[in-house]
Order: C-alpha cells, then sequence, then structure tokens
C-alpha cells in the first residue's frame, strides 16, 4: 500500500503531503476457527485494516454489535479513531460492558491499522515511539484440567519460552478439602525445577476460603504471579488477600475500561494489570489503561489467548508502554489444538512471532505490522459458518454450577 509520505529529494528531507479525506467504505466480521472473532475495515481509497472482537463464548452478541456499528460509522472519517470511538462508547446512552467492548475493539485496532498503513508506520510509532527492542512473552501449559506439565514446561522451553502459564486448580467447591491443593503445589515445584518461570491462573474458580490457603502453600516456590485469584468485582476481599501473600497478583481481563480498573488500583491490591485488547476497547482503551496503571506503580501485561490480530495489537502497547511487563501467546495453546488452525494460521509471514530466548522482535511493519490471509480467513469462515465456540459448564458432584 503506497504510503502518502514522499520524499523531498531538493532538499533531502521527508515531505508529509497534506492529509485528504478518507472515508469508511465497508466493516466486515469473520468468525474464524478456533473462536475467534476478526475485523475487516476498508476505506474509499482501498485501504485495509484488520482488529479483532474475539469475545469468547459470545460471538453472536458481538456480530450484533457491529450491526448497529455499520449503520452509524460507514462514511465516517477513517482517521477520526478518537471520534468514532467515543460515539460508539457514549452515543447509545448505556456504556461499557463485554459485548459492546469487544466489538468496539474490533473497530479500533481496524482504524489504528489503517491509520498506520496510510502514514506509512507502526501503530507503536503513533503511540509514543518504540520504548524497547523486543517483548517478553509466555506460553501456556497444562490445559484446563491442568496436567502433564513438566513434559509441556520442556517443550516450551525448547520453543524459546523462558515463562509459562498455567492454571492453578480444577474446579473446586465454595469449601473444598486443602489436600485439594496439594497437587498444585507439586505442578509448579515440577515446572520450576528445570529453571523456568511460571505465572498460575486462578481463573476465579476459588473463593477466598480457598484462595488464602494456595497462596500461602505456594510462597515458597515464587510463581511469577497469581492471576484472577478471586472473581472480579471482590476489591475489599483481594485487599485483605494482598496483605497477606508476598505473591505479585496480576488480573484484569473481565475489566473492561479504566473505570472498572480504577477502584482496584486505588485500592492497591495488585501489581500487575491484565487488560484484553480484544475486551477492553482495543488499542485506544488499553494504552490508557496501561499509562494510568504506570501512575500506581503497577505493571502491564496484555491478556491474550486469542488470535494473532488481537496478539499484534497487543505488542504495539507492550512495545510503547514503559511499565510493561510480559504478554500472553496462544500459539499451541490447549484451546487450539485437535483442528487446522493456530496463531500463525492467519499470517503470511509467522516469522514476525518468532519467540527467541522468551522475547518477541518489536514488529516493524506498517499498522500492526502483519499481513492476514484474507483468502484463508475467508475460506475458514465459510467452512465454520454455524459453529460457534463454548466454553465447558462445570459441575460438582452434588450438581451445583462452579466457575470455570
Amino acid at each position: 500500500m503506497p504510503s502518502p509520505l514522499e520524499t523531498d529529494k531538493r532538499k533531502g528531507l521527508p515531505a508529509i503531503s497534506v492529509a485528504t479525506s478518507d472515508k469508511i467504505k465497508s466493516i466486515e466480521t469473520f468468525r474464524v476457527p478456533p473462536r475467534w472473532l476478526f475485523v475487516k475495515v476498508e476505506t474509499e481509497k482501498g485501504i485495509i485494516g484488520w482488529g479483532e472482537a474475539t469475545l469468547e463464548g459470545h460471538s453472536e452478541a458481538v456480530e450484533g454489535a457491529f450491526e448497529d456499528f455499520r449503520e452509524r460509522f460507514i462514511g465516517w472519517e477513517a482517521a477520526n479513531i478518537e471520534d468514532i470511538y467515543q460515539s460508539a462508547y457514549r452515543h447509545r446512552f448505556y456504556r461499557g460492558g463485554e459485548v459492546l467492548m469487544s466489538a468496539l475493539a474490533g473497530l479500533d485496532i481496524a482504524l489504528w491499522d489503517i491509520k498506520g498503513k496510510t502514514l506509512g508506520v507502526p501503530v507503536w510509532q503513533l503511540l509514543g515511539g518504540k520504548v524497547r527492542d523486543r517483548v517478553a512473552v509466555y506460553g501456556w501449559i497444562g490445559g484446563d484440567r491442568p496436567s502433564d506439565v513438566l513434559r509441556q514446561a520442556n517443550d516450551r522451553r525448547d520453543q524459546g519460552f523462558t515463562a509459562v502459564k498455567m492454571n492453578a486448580v480444577e474446579s473446586l467447591g465454595w469449601l473444598a478439602s486443602p489436600d485439594d491443593l496439594k497437587a498444585t503445589v507439586e505442578r509448579i515445584k515440577d515446572v520450576r525445577s528445570i529453571g523456568i518461570d511460571v505465572g498460575l491462573d486462578f481463573h476465579g474458580r476459588l473463593h477466598k476460603t480457598m484462595a488464602k490457603q494456595l497462596a500461602r502453600m505456594l510462597e515458597p516456590y515464587q510463581p511469577l504471579f497469581i492471576e484472577e485469584p478471586l472473581l472480579p468485582g471482590h476489591v475489599d476481599e483481594l485487599s485483605k488477600l494482598y496483605q497477606q501473600t508476598t505473591i505479585p497478583i496480576a488480573l484484569g481481563e473481565r475489566l473492561f475500561t479504566r473505570q472498572m480498573v480504577r477502584p482496584y488500583l486505588e485500592a492497591g491490591c495488585i501489581d500487575v494489570i491484565q487488560p484484553d485488547i480484544s475486551h477492553s476497547g482495543g488499542i485506544s482503551e488499553t494504552k490508557r489503561i496501561a499509562t494510568f496503571a504506570e501512575t500506581y506503580d503497577v505493571g502491564v501485561a496484555p491478556h491474550c489467548p486469542l488470535g494473532p490480530i488481537s496478539f499484534a495489537a497487543s505488542l504495539q502497547i507492550a512495545i510503547s508502554s514503559p511499565n510493561f511487563v510480559i504478554c500472553e501467546m496462544s500459539w499451541k495453546m490447549h484451546y487450539n489444538l485437535g483442528g487446522d488452525y493456530d496463531l500463525f494460521s492467519y499470517v503470511k509471514d509467522n516469522e514476525v512471532f518468532k519467540v527467541t530466548n522468551g522475547f518477541v522482535e518489536a514488529l516493524s511493519g506498517p499498522g500492526l505490522g502483519i499481513e492476514i490471509d484474507e483468502d484463508l480467513v475467508r475460506k475458514a469462515a465459510a467452512e465454520t459458518k454455524d459453529f460457534s465456540w463454548r466454553n465447558p459448564v462445570w459441575r460438582g458432584p452434588d450438581g451445583g454450577i462452579r466457575e470455570w
């Protein structure tokens, strides 16, 4: 795609052409395996931006939000990202929530991709430039019901990772036997024994009665962090847990705006915020959350068990944010296994995501820095047009629902 940046050879300086109008011509969504929702925005001048609006298990609801977006934003100036963001967020009276913010995320990411391609620069240049040359990443081991973690940790190390994450427990009741937590301790001991760091995702599966016990049992083995030790909304309870452990506490995948993040920062009960760029309003709001968190000495570690567009967008935040810590990467994640599609499938040059010594090099291409294989996207979407991913529903031996 030609850039409007042209060289003034007489002066030897880059000359920026006068910006011209380029309006949104079309907005399409594609539900693709293993469980992702891609967004394609095209301008009247033929510039294409890709976004990701994945909301696991709720694709149909997000697709419905895009019916509204097409009605409203086709014909708007693609360059006016903030105006489009504010209009989408504020002009239907009811604000926020996972469905609207995920749809907005997909649109927002695509518009940033267009802006970067229009100007011929990576998105991180538009966010203030880069503050690092490479991005720390971690992979997943263990699956939904964690097992076989030592072998998988060795595989991850061979793939170039120096850090991994695994679920801490399977399903637990409100009050379970302390013996149910012993297997978690053995798993982290196994993984740490090969010299690799590990984060433990409680996934909101434990209630405070058990979470405080498990946090104490894990102390000697120094997890990289514990994630979502309690369900969102329990700020006071999390503050008490924070005082009882030295393990860094991370959360944020189910917080979608700065307003939702604010009480956790003000309570001082987290060390790492984990916004998911495909849930939290895209690049615009995720960057604001990262900057907001820095004022509280809180790191940012983008939550990203999703597709390549979400990952590339998260890397733009990582490259440009001084308080970035580490980014989740879904390559060979358990949700992607057993099918024909994984993180690299829809990207024409997957070398841009190569992991070396725990890092991915800063993306250098214009926009998001990746080239999406649109033919494959359309083929996959057509093949699975009636498929919708659904998360497992767990019940205890008494038949009662448990947290997944």
